[in-house]
């Protein structure tokens, strides 16, 4: 009997759990947090040098920061308790009193004083049921003098008006302040709007609750930070109204959004100012503004699918917008922030169907631009310059489906001048048609602007085309997309045998090559990866040894062979503890430490000479089997970013590796451990 009465007494507590509002979640913790300093008492942050509080939920606890700004931790009494003199804590409870003489102890006496004026004061203090969003002090001392003067000067209309707007003429607690909800208020039946957000904050007409369920003998009040004002219009009639938005007004008819606008729904819209269309250059807004798709995207983009009022945000939060994509909307201090910049000059201007915040400055997404307005916003300066330089701008700018492979900035070392080579390398970094990098897949072939094939490879920790490996989302314009990746692009030239003999480095190797009989192998079709030993490898041996590797045919086949590894393998798919089986022998072991792939703990000296039937990466060392022992030891520290001494054939022209990549690499890597590519 005991067991079922503590099951059905926990099932109780996670039932009542469950059903508390996000308000009351957030109250519960802050009672929590200040247990320790008495009964009833609840934990408040409040941000330094200034005068607003918040009850603390989790986060805001450990972090001490709200809007990026440090908080101090203060205690209070919880709602509907009060101190003792010489008792710890707040143990005891209000004592309740009508509503009139409730606005006098939470920190409405203006309130209080005005319903008087307003001849108010017999109405909530006789018998009724009401529900009073009280104006703090502060909320009517913020007020514009000619507004509040235009109240109190004929108070048997405006101000009773004003007050009456406040009201609702029933009871309600914060657990009915349910988001989204309106209820009539005692002036007209004019609607307020409540937004009860998971953080906890609660909202009437924007303006938030600070001190909630301040419960009175005839009803109960809510003091709020600001005094709201009485809503009719839909945020459609809130922009056509206004002369500062007329360009967006003509923009929101010509990609008619205006009926929206109209309807019934809970909308954020971002409004950008005139002055905001006529920051950006007068050829992308003639572009954008001429191209039904573009437009729709660009206005949607902001556009939220809620109504977020300011006061509800507290940290950087990302949103959906109408568009599909997301808007970083936070705050810094008392400023309101997109994408982390302070562009919102106007909050809070509040329709019957969601909320306006103006903006100065003009957001598009990536949906709306062309690749070189996709370029200019990544960290692809470099490769933008040489873009245009090589006489490309048609292609960056125009209506064709393409795909730019722009290396990172980091990509490049030093000057890089043009020049025809470099003119038809540039060539190759375009691809002829629009592609996704999540529809790509293993030997895919893909045609260039210069006529090249360049071949995909997708590896547990990358996914490269060519030596070139995709560091970051792809970025998709309207029309064309960019893919940033880590590397200047090394295009095949020629089988494994032509690289090896176009590089004296490999001359003795040749030889070895030939002698060998294996000239064919590495010319005919495939996917071979070479670990090419230089010169410098061979001379590393003593002459009797050498010498006797070189008359032995068949030992120097199996050297070379346990060389080779079977299937193409650039510098960006190795991992810590990749494995790759070569022709002879076991396997080969492969690790990534201090931005240097090894393999059998041989460093690679210049990795990613490519060719067209497989990779070359040249070591200065004979590779030989690992003992047993050190196999299983082979790992060398976390996988750090690819960084080969001289990275590649690129790199000797000025290219190397970034740092995004390496990050990208060491974060992928880390969840590669003991698998074999």
């Amino acid at each position: 009997m005991k067991v079922l009465v503590l099951v059905l007494g926990l099932a109780l507590v996670l039932t009542v759990c469950v059903a508390r509002s996000p308000y009351q979640a957030v109250l519960q913790h802050s009672r929590i947090r200040g247990r320790m300093q008495g009964q009833n008492v609840c934990a408040m942050q409040q941000i330094k040098g200034a005068d607003k509080k918040y009850f603390t939920n989790c986060k805001q606890w450990y972090h001490r920061k709200i809007c990026g700004k440090p908080t101090v931790i203060t205690y209070e009494c919880c709602p509907g308790y009060e101190r003792i003199a010489g008792e710890k804590g707040c143990p005891a409870a209000l004592p309740l009193v009508n509503i009139y003489n409730t606005l006098g102890v939470v920190g409405a006496s203006t309130t209080q004083m005005y319903s008087e004026r307003a001849k108010l004061k017999e109405e909530i203090e006789g018998p009724g049921s009401f529900t009073f969003f009280a104006p703090s002090n502060e909320a009517w001392a913020a007020l514009p003098t000619e507004i509040l003067d235009a109240l109190v000067s004929n108070v048997n209309i405006e101000l009773l008006n004003a007050l009456h707007y406040h009201m609702v003429n029933r009871r309600l607690t914060s657990e009915e302040l349910k988001h989204g909800s309106t209820f009539a208020s005692m002036y007209q039946d004019f609607d307020v709007h409540i937004h009860h957000y998971p953080n906890g904050i609660v909202t009437v007409n924007c303006a938030r609750l600070i001190k909630t369920d301040q419960h009175a003998t005839n009803g109960i009040v809510h003091v709020v930070d600001r005094v709201i004002t009485a809503i009719s219009n839909n945020v459609n009639t809130l922009i056509d109204v206004d002369d500062d938005l007329e360009t967006l007004r003509t923009a929101m008819a010509a990609a008619g959004l205006t009926a929206m606008l109209e309807n019934e729904g809970q909308y954020t819209v971002f409004a950008p100012t005139n002055e905001a269309f006529e920051k950006i250059p007068q050829e992308t807004l003639t572009r954008i503004l001429g191209d039904p798709i573009a437009l729709r995207d660009l206005l949607n983009y902001h556009i939220l699918k809620t109504i977020q009022c300011a006061e509800s945000i507290v940290t950087g939060t990302p949103m959906e917008t109408l568009q599909g994509t997301t808007l970083e909307v936070g705050c810094d201090g008392d400023q309101m922030t997109l994408n982390g910049k302070a562009v919102i000059t106007k909050k809070d201007q509040l329709g019957t169907n969601g909320v306006v915040h103006y903006i100065n400055e003009l957001l598009i997404p990536d949906s709306a631009k062309v690749l070189l307005e996709l370029a200019e916003g990544s960290s692809v300066a470099t490769a933008t310059k040489l873009f245009v330089e090589a006489g490309l701008s048609p292609q960056l700018t125009g209506s064709e489906a393409l795909t730019l492979l722009a290396p990172l900035d980091d990509a490049f070392k030093g000057s890089v001048t043009m020049n025809p080579s470099m003119r038809l390398l540039m060539t190759n970094h375009i691809l002829k048609e629009q592609l996704s990098s999540k529809a790509l897949y293993h030997g895919q072939e893909l045609e260039t602007l210069g006529g090249l094939k360049l071949r995909v490879f997708v590896y547990r920790n990358n996914l490269c085309i060519e030596n070139a490996c995709i560091a970051a989302h792809d970025k998709t314009g309207r029309y064309a997309t960019l893919f940033t990746v880590d590397k200047v692009l090394t295009p095949p030239m020629g089988t494994v045998m032509d690289v090896l003999k176009a590089d004296d480095r490999f001359s003795v190797l040749v030889g070895a090559i030939q002698t060998a009989g294996m000239t064919e192998l590495l010319n005919q079709q495939g996917a071979l990866t070479f670990f090419a030993p230089t010169n410098a490898a061979f001379s590393a041996m003593s002459p009797p040894e050498r010498n006797k590797l070189m008359r032995n045919r068949q030992e120097l086949s199996a050297l070379l062979r346990y060389h080779l590894g079977d299937g193409m393998l650039v510098s960006g798919g190795v991992s810590s503890h990749t494995r790759q089986k070569p022709l002879q022998g076991e396997r080969l072991e492969l690790g990534v430490r201090n931005y240097t792939v090894y393999v059998n703990r041989v460093p690679v000296v210049d990795a990613d000479l490519m060719a067209t039937n497989g990779v070359v990466h040249a070591v200065n060392s004979i590779i030989k089997p690992l003992p047993p022992k050190v196999e299983r030891e082979q790992a060398d520290g976390p996988a750090a970013p690819l960084r080969t001494a001289a990275s590649s054939r690129a790199d000797s022209k000025g290219f190397r590796n970034d740092d995004l990549f390496q990050k990208v690499v060491r974060s992928r890597s880390s969840r590669t451990m003991n698998k074999s590519q």
